[in-house]
């Protein structure tokens, strides 16, 4: 919530459909610094954390940049079915991210 909606800066955002974009990267990172500092507050091993942690941010920032190459493709906007379509799958496969992670620092 806070990383996307908040804390997301336009120059974030704006950048996500740019391969390997410093805006991108740095949204991403803020995503797996916040889940890092999550993991060691409810006792995950430091390796362990450092791992969900870079897993993550490489996942995120590709998740991002596919919505953003496909939403920039069809030219969607707000006012579109297809971009809340393709915001729903987005928030999807990120919070499948997440259930992955948890389900790993389980076992």
């Amino acid at each position: 919530m806070f990383a996307d909606f908040w804390w997301q800066t336009p120059w974030m955002l704006a950048n996500k459909g740019r391969w390997g974009h410093p805006g991108g990267l740095a949204h991403a990172g803020l995503h797996a610094g916040m889940s890092l500092l999550l993991m060691l507050t409810f006792g995950v091993a430091l390796s362990l954390a450092l791992l969900g942690a870079v897993f993550e941010c490489a996942v995120h920032y590709h998740i991002d940049w596919a919505k953003a190459r496909y939403s920039l493709a069809k030219g969607h906007t707000c006012e579109e079915d297809g971009y809340w379509r393709a915001v729903g799958l987005d928030q999807l496969a990120h919070h499948l991210t997440y259930l992955a992670m948890l389900v790993a620092v389980a076992a």
